[in-house]
């Protein structure tokens, strides 16, 4: 991957975007990503929509962020910070919270700094979103 001071990155394995934006753009030593829902690559399917399952659409919305991260030539452990956001705290931020720590369990110290947030609503029907910043240098 060029180590130009600002490229845009486009996942070829995760969802395609739902606007006219890349995947992530490098900027400096930092990747920042777009915002990553749980659809599949190249098809309609939300995973966990009908019947609804958030423990299924989280769980695609890390792989997808995963997915991401790798294309844009990094490590997992490169994530510095993670903004997260619910459609419905009180019903879902258990489930969020436990799915997080599985994905982040091991990233070594110190872990992603994170912000989860409440929403009404988000473009798609969808009821999670992750936004990640990852530091391209040595952890």
């Amino acid at each position: 991957m060029s180590q130009n001071k600002n490229q845009d990155i486009y996942s070829t394995r995760a969802p395609e975007a739902v606007g006219p934006y890349p995947h992530a753009k490098r900027a400096g030593d930092f990747v920042y990503l777009s915002g990553v829902g749980p659809r599949k690559r190249g098809s309609p399917i939300i995973p966990g929509l009908e019947p609804f399952d958030f423990e299924i659409q989280c769980r695609a919305c890390f792989e997808n962020t995963r997915l991401v991260v790798e294309d844009a030539g990094l490590a997992w452990s490169s994530v510095l910070d993670v903004t997260v956001f619910l459609i419905n705290m009180k019903r879902d931020f258990a489930a969020y919270n436990r799915i997080y720590a599985e994905f982040f369990a091991g990233q070594g110290n110190p872990n992603p700094t994170r912000t989860t947030l409440e929403i009404v609503s988000l473009p798609t029907p969808i009821a999670v979103e992750t936004k990640v910043v990852c530091w391209t240098g040595a952890l």
